[in-house]
């Protein structure tokens, strides 16, 4: 019995230390990480849309806000094209988005023709080219949306 608790004892000795504080800091840099770009495109809500659009101070399109969001935040180059952007990243079970999550739908009567960036309970950022033409929050819950959703994305799995 002895030799066993000295053995255990030793084994923790030999694993790195890592403080409360530590951990909690790494814990906070990732969810600051992770919710940047939600942050960022939150900031963008009413900037104009505009076909091609690839920076706010002249319009943004779908994919040319998704493309800035995580240009700025992470530092991440991304395509201008929303079917192009599907391809990256790791898929996400519908059941499973987190904020910051790409979310995807068939607007154009093609798949993954629109892109918006996952806010949590069941909504979205995206530019819209419908009525409002402008960077805005839309639910995926409504039959507009739910129809047309075409799956999910994360492009920052080790953070999660």
């Amino acid at each position: 019995m002895r030799a066993k608790t000295l053995s255990t004892l030793l084994l923790l000795l030999t694993l790195p230390l890592t403080s409360p504080v530590r951990a909690e800091e790494g814990l906070q840099d990732s969810l600051d990480a992770v919710s940047r770009p939600l942050l960022e495109a939150l900031n963008l809500i009413g900037t104009p849309y505009r076909m091609g659009g690839r920076r706010p101070d002249t319009g943004l399109d779908c994919s040319g806000l998704v493309r800035h969001v995580y240009k700025l935040t992470h530092d991440i180059e991304l395509p201008h094209n929303a079917r192009e952007i599907s391809l990256r990243g790791e898929p996400v079970e519908r059941n499973e988005l987190r904020p910051g999550d790409l979310v995807f739908f068939n607007t154009l009567g093609r798949p993954f023709s629109h892109v918006g960036i996952y806010k949590g309970d069941g909504k979205f950022v995206h530019a819209s080219s419908r009525s409002d033409r402008r960077v805005t929050v839309s639910d995926m819950r409504n039959s507009y949306w739910a129809r047309r959703f075409d799956g999910a994305r994360r492009l920052l799995p080790g953070l999660r």
